[in-house]
């Protein structure tokens, strides 16, 4: 299969704002180039004589995404590029030229694996499934993560943000309802946390099978999951097989517009005394988030920041 391949040419202070667009427009499959040192452990903390040897403009940034050859995309890309013309009013984002190409599916499944590796949240090292030497610690949770076509590999400021919450509130056997579930990465973190069940709905076909490998990855039971495909705002039948007051969390890692969209249909599934964890959420969105989920009846109790990301906690009284 041929894949439609979509470069937007940026620079790097604007990677967060442009992802955003494309998230905000349902694209989710990104990928990010740029030439900027990487300040981590291995690649010399933050001494910059330490650094590799870096090549290539500083300021220039790619970012791209992919299409099936048989969707007609042409009413997408129009709004992507109107919210970048519109966001070139008020901040710096370099040219905003979209160009096209295309690439086959195995390219596109593979290409991007050398560009992931290991990494922590706080105690817990997420490791890619095709790295053979592993860097756990003695007593580190260790995460599998093969994110497959479906996103989700841990390492967005969207997901940390949601992998702390259910750090802070996860204290054993509770019933996890993930809300756009991808990969399963919430899913998988949670069960290792000590949740006794995990449920999770997406529009994403492909994301059962992904998520179901990366159980196997990690020695998870399957039967301690329940996904489905489809959408909790328009699906009835989805809502009743998800069930009423069962969920001790629900966690949302996804775009702001679909969480409030979302938000009616949310607190019905929780139990009294539970709680809704929710990011994928831009910063300048946060208010109109914060509103629906008060117009659900449910009292924010947290919200936190992480570059431009949001996560607000909620509670069912």
């Amino acid at each position: 299969m041929k894949w439609i391949k979509y470069t937007i040419d940026t620079v790097p202070e604007a990677e967060d704002i442009i992802s955003g667009i494309l998230m905000e427009n349902g694209i989710d499959n990104i990928e990010i180039q740029d030439n900027l040192p990487v300040f981590d452990e291995k690649q010399g903390g933050v001494y910059e004589e330490l650094q590799p040897d870096v090549t290539g403009d500083l300021d220039e940034c790619h970012i791209i995404f992919y299409v099936d050859e048989d969707f007609d995309a042409t009413s997408m890309i129009e709004k992507i590029q109107l919210s970048i013309e519109d966001t070139k009013k008020f901040m710096n984002i370099g040219s905003g030229k979209i160009s096209v190409g295309e690439t086959d599916e195995k390219d596109w499944r593979n290409n991007w694996k050398k560009f992931f590796h290991s990494f922590t949240i706080e105690d817990i090292l997420f490791e890619p499934t095709w790295e053979e030497d592993s860097q756990a610690k003695e007593g580190q949770m260790v995460v599998k993560i093969d994110p497959g076509i479906a996103f989700g590999t841990g390492k967005h400021e969207t997901t940390q943000l949601c992998i702390r919450q259910l750090k802070k509130y996860l204290s054993g056997g509770e019933k996890v309802l993930d809300l756009g579930f991808g990969s399963g990465i919430l899913s998988i973190v949670a069960l290792k946390l000590g949740a006794g069940f995990v449920a999770g709905t997406d529009i994403d076909e492909d994301c059962i099978p992904s998520a179901k490998e990366n159980f196997k990855n990690n020695e998870l039971d399957w039967g301690l999951s329940d996904f489905h495909i489809g959408n909790l705002t328009t699906d009835l039948a989805l809502e009743e097989k998800l069930g009423e007051e069962c969920y001790d969390i629900v966690v949302a890692n996804i775009l702001a517009d679909i969480i409030v969209d979302m938000m009616p249909h949310i607190p019905a599934r929780m139990k009294k005394g539970g709680l809704f964890i929710s990011s994928g959420i831009i910063d300048f969105k946060a208010d109109e988030v914060k509103q629906a989920i008060r117009n659900a009846g449910l009292e924010i109790v947290e919200e936190n920041h992480q570059g431009e990301w949001v996560n607000i906690t909620a509670k069912k009284a």
